[in-house]
């Protein structure tokens, strides 16, 4: 009782210092990580801050001003973070945390800015993935920046997906844009003719070098393809007219047109020519696939920025409110607290601050597991080639037989220890198929994921942040521009792919064996988790992965009222809403174990030493709440979808015939009492003169789901303590100590 009591004292006695992030976030042994992080830091908090104080952001064009944003990203090691070694760049290996990183860094003080770096980034990735060794070589060196003495044209890239038709980002499979056989002389290379109208693409105010996705208009050429298209080339390349954006004015954006001739070598990963046909290797959608797989995490990732970087902002204006006023002097809890006597808003905030936290959270566990992944892709090719297995469908059979490697690896390491095939676990531990299959599974759900809740819920909740600025809020010059970054949320939630994009994978890729079998893995590590830290949200987030699972079993079996399958792809009011709700769980799970890893880890770090049980203690009782509000969310959805497809029962003759009487219950009175008071309450009694209970028809009976009501029950006792965890958190909110001023200008 003594230690609890203790730790309810415990209130936050600093905001969380860079210490605390690199535990969190898994880089505290990355030197050149934590250096990048200031360099970009720098750049964000310096001239980016600089030029929207300088009111940048109120022009659509792209000018003189804007462009000093470029020296400063090449100069600070940002553009080169994304290239490798051998081609100029600085970091080996993966880079995905990396890019997250700086995307992280530039949207806490502008999206825009963050934008204009990574759509560089963006426009090299087509042929980073999937280019030629030639071309990859060509254009990753151009991209360097070159150092000091060296007179070297640097290239800056774009890519130009959309068409006008006549929205942009309608759906990426239609495709407006050619490609023809403009000459083609015998044993010679093909001439492309290329022609592409592009809508709302992004650096192409000073983009040399385009990667474009095009479809074929010729006989000659098979499918579709990506293309390089360098300014040079012969024919037009026209930038088009700025895009009149409310929003991420620290980018260019505009709707090119190009009209060029193009050596067949551009083709993005090279071509094959059988039978008189220009074969590509790659369709534009397979290069899509292969980009938005990782660079949508990023996008995710800047959202989660903008919330952490309110907190600070909110709690000075909320203690400042009042300070001024005759009635508040120092030392007065008006004067000291301000806003912050009231309830209300630090429970806003605590709310805010905890979406903040969960969605980083998610947001580095994605680019932390693409890193992980990418190596063992490339493994997983090389080892398919030995194999001179070819073709997808091929690939699928054989990917098959690892899926059923990776399950069975699952469920030895399941088991206690000692009982099972300690040879053939390690046996299976150490094939990288084995590993990739099961890596992959949950990249394809968390990437999607991440994209989906951290800038779809991640823009409402930041709503949230500028209305408790008052009206200050929507000013332009709000500390910490949180207008700006309102507004700039609502476009990073249509970025790479709308929302129904995001939901349409979710529905298919969570229904993977391999990953609901490592989702049920997770229910029990959260169970024993609780138990050794308690106080964390943890049981209460199994508990709702747990009802979130019966839900999917449910329904891919269940039919509606008029007997039709209910999880099917055409069911969107099935499939997307369940998908929403995993976003809710994979994200306070990942918020719970960046605080386990804090909790572990925190305590070799010196600079930590003085506050850090409070601050293990404050971001429990965060964890806590996001815990309790997804369950909320989780069970409101499970239970709208397991009940919403049955058909209320209606009066029928039987039906009327089964209602209590009030006579017969009345006259029972005498025998159990209460049973008038309680029939009447939750049955069906018809009372003197009537044929039926007024209501729209007998209460509706929980056949075939006693099991989820049960879940659902239980659930429910689980928010037990998570109202205290809010209170204490929102206590601390009251003590944190905050600097005079944010350290970059409003």
């Amino acid at each position: 009782m003594q230690k609890n009591a203790e730790k309810q004292k415990l209130t936050l006695q600093t905001l969380p210092s860079d210490d605390v992030r690199q535990i969190m976030w898994r880089y505290a042994d990355r030197y050149d990580l934590a250096m990048l992080v200031q360099s970009s830091r720098g750049v964000a908090r310096g001239l980016v801050a600089r030029l929207v104080a300088e009111g940048a952001r109120n022009s659509h064009e792209w000018n003189v001003q804007k462009a000093q944003l470029l020296p400063a990203f090449d100069e600070s090691g940002i553009t080169a973070a994304f290239l490798d070694p051998e081609y100029g760049g600085y970091l080996e290996g993966p880079k995905n945390l990396a890019l997250a990183l700086i995307a992280f860094e530039l949207s806490w003080v502008d999206a825009g800015a963050a934008t204009c770096s990574l759509a560089g980034n963006l426009g090299l990735a087509p042929i980073h993935e999937c280019g030629t060794p030639e071309q990859r070589a060509h254009y990753m060196a151009l991209a360097t920046p070159p150092p000091p003495g060296e007179q070297r044209r640097q290239i800056r890239a774009a890519f130009a997906l959309t068409e006008p038709l006549p929205f942009v980002g309608v759906e990426t499979g239609m495709l407006s844009g050619k490609v023809r056989v403009a000459e083609w002389v015998h044993d010679q290379e093909p001439l492309l003719q290329v022609d592409k109208r592009g809508r709302f693409i992004t650096n192409m105010g000073f983009a040399d070098v385009v990667t474009v996705a095009v479809d074929s208009g010729d006989p000659r050429i098979k499918g579709s393809c990506m293309i390089i298209l360098e300014e040079t080339d012969p024919g037009t390349f026209d930038r088009g007219v700025p895009t009149k954006k409310l929003v991420h004015q620290l980018s260019s954006t505009r709707d090119p047109a190009f009209s060029q001739r193009v050596p067949a070598s551009r083709i993005i990963g090279g071509y094959t020519i059988k039978d008189g046909m220009i074969i590509p290797k790659y369709s534009h959608g397979e290069i899509i696939e292969a980009v938005f797989k990782r660079t949508r995490v990023t996008v995710g990732l800047m959202t989660a920025a903008k919330l952490l970087s309110a907190i600070e902002p909110i709690i000075m204006y909320q203690r400042r409110r009042f300070r001024g006023g005759e009635t508040s002097g120092p030392g007065s809890p008006r004067y000291d607290l301000g806003l912050q006597q009231k309830e209300d808003v630090l429970h806003r905030l605590v709310d805010i601050w905890a979406t903040g936290e969960a969605s980083a959270s998610l947001g580095f566990a994605a680019a932390r597991l693409f890193d992980e992944l990418d190596p063992l892709e490339h493994r997983k090719d090389q080892i398919l080639a030995e194999r001179k297995v070819e073709g997808s469908r091929a690939q699928l059979k054989a990917m098959a037989k690892v899926q059923k490697d990776s399950l069975e690896w699952l469920q030895l390491r399941s088991q206690p220890a000692g009982k099972g095939d300690d040879a053939r676990m390690a046996e299976l531990e150490a094939d990288p198929l084995v590993q990739f299959a099961l890596n992959d599974s949950v990249a394809n759900v968390y990437c999607p994921a991440c994209k989906l809740w951290n800038t779809g819920h991640g823009a409402n909740v930041m709503r949230e942040a500028v209305s408790l600025m008052g009206g200050y809020g929507v000013t332009e010059d709000c500390p910490g521009f949180l207008g700006h970054k309102w507004m700039d949320a609502q476009l990073e939630a249509t970025y790479e792919g709308p929302e129904a994009v995001q939901r349409r994978q979710l529905s298919v890729t969570m229904t993977n064996e391999l990953f609901l079998a490592q989702f049920q893995c997770w229910i029990q590590e959260l169970r024993s988790l609780a138990s050794d830290h308690p106080g964390t949200g943890a049981c209460t987030l199994a508990s709702a992965m747990q009802l979130w699972l019966w839900t999917l079993n449910h329904l891919q079996t269940a039919r509606d009222a008029d007997g039709a399958k209910l999880y099917q792809s055409a069911r969107q009011g099935v499939t997307f809403p369940l998908a929403d709700a995993l976003c809710w769980l994979l994200s306070a799970r990942c918020q719970i174990l960046d605080l386990l890893e804090l909790r572990t880890k925190g305590p070799s770090n010196p600079s930590l030493a003085e506050g850090l049980e409070s601050l293990v203690s404050f971001f429990s009782d965060l964890a806590h709440v996001q815990s309790a509000r997804a369950a909320g969310e989780v069970s409101r959805i499970c239970a709208d979808l397991v009940y919403g497809y049955r058909r209320h029962p209606a009066w029928t003759g039987d039906s009327c015939r089964a209602c209590y009487g009030a006579e017969d219950l009345d006259a029972l009175e005498g025998i159990i009492p209460g049973i008038a008071g309680s029939a009447r309450a939750y049955g069906d009694v018809t009372e003197p003169g009537q044929e039926h209970p007024a209501k729209a028809g007998p209460c509706a009976c929980f056949d075939g789901t006693e099991p989820f009501v049960r879940l659902r029950m239980k659930l429910d006792g689980c928010l037990t303590g998570a109202r205290l965890a809010k209170d204490r958190a929102a206590e601390s909110l009251t003590a944190v100590m905050i600097r005079e001023a944010l350290d970059y200008p409003a």
